[in-house]
């Protein structure tokens, strides 16, 4: 599926989880616009291999940066500078039960808490917009504030990584609204991938789960580059805030990136606003902007 991109040369942009699958080819696609694209990466060595791999008219650059851990996250904001586009995308997926160095469970620490970090971090040296990653998995998601940790219920980890997902939109429509509310021009962009054949499901510790999570993209699912356009055509088209892309064919698993929908949770302000607080007080983060 061939995209050609608006030029972005001059551009500066972060993907977060960028040494492979979708993170990767959306750097890949970057650089061949003429950006310059951090690849923030947990590992360096990958960063410094999958960059090796990127060729085009931009530069790549890699910094070290696990989003799942809160010191990682505030080095990284503290040394990055300038960025015009940051694309949330690192995740996990189906993860036995762990929790962070922060003691936060893992899905919600990588695929939501430290994003949430890095963006209240970097707003007020961001010239453009934010992108969230998101996923199908969060129309079957619940969100409990009270109980993000899985303290009270019982840990299941597909419903723990619909959680994060769902969380993810709850995040990008807040800070849209915040944004809109302190009279700035950034705006808050959502994409999610529908149904691709990436590394994400190869983490699961039940080798069950990780060969239907293999079958079913490859019976269905769209290659990572194929998987990447929702995401680029958030990060570089001129699309309102808020708005929310994924593929426009087979109920979002695969096709041509488009507006979708959301679930009626994701759209709840009342439980935005919820998560949001909740998430400062996890994250020792703010909204970095002040209303005019």
């Amino acid at each position: 599926m061939n995209v050609t991109l608006p030029q972005q040369g001059g551009r500066r942009f972060v993907v977060t989880g960028a040494n492979s699958g979708v993170g990767l080819e959306t750097a890949r696609a970057l650089v061949g616009a003429g950006a310059h694209v951090v690849l923030a990466c947990r590992s360096l060595a990958k960063g410094e291999q999958a960059a090796a791999g990127i060729t085009g008219p931009g530069r790549t650059e890699v910094r070290a940066l696990d989003v799942s851990d809160l010191s990682s996250v505030r080095a990284f904001a503290a040394e990055v500078g300038a960025v015009d586009v940051l694309v949330n995308n690192a995740g996990v997926m189906g993860v036995p039960f762990s929790r962070s160095a922060d003691g936060v469970e893992l899905h919600l620490a990588t695929n939501h808490l430290g994003h949430f970090a890095l963006t209240n971090l970097l707003l007020d040296r961001l010239t453009d917009r934010v992108v969230v990653v998101g996923s199908i998995a969060h129309r079957r998601a619940e969100l409990d504030v009270d109980d993000l940790d899985w303290s009270r219920r019982g840990y299941a980890a597909f419903a723990a990584y619909a959680q994060s997902k769902l969380a993810n939109l709850l995040f990008l429509a807040e800070l849209q609204r915040r944004l809109t509310a302190a009279g700035s021009t950034l705006r808050a962009t959502g994409a999610h991938p529908g149904s691709t054949a990436t590394g994400i499901t190869g983490h699961t510790g039940r080798g069950w789960a990780t060969a239907i999570g293999g079958w079913g993209h490859a019976l269905v699912g769209m290659s990572p580059a194929q998987g990447a356009l929702p995401s680029l055509y958030a990060a570089t088209l001129d699309v309102p805030g808020n708005t929310y892309l994924g593929p426009d064919r087979l109920r979002e698993m695969r096709g041509r990136p488009t507006a979708v929908g959301r679930s009626w949770a994701a759209l709840d302000p009342d439980l935005a606003r919820r998560l949001w607080r909740r998430s400062e007080e996890l994250s020792g983060t703010s909204f970095g902007l002040s209303p005019p």
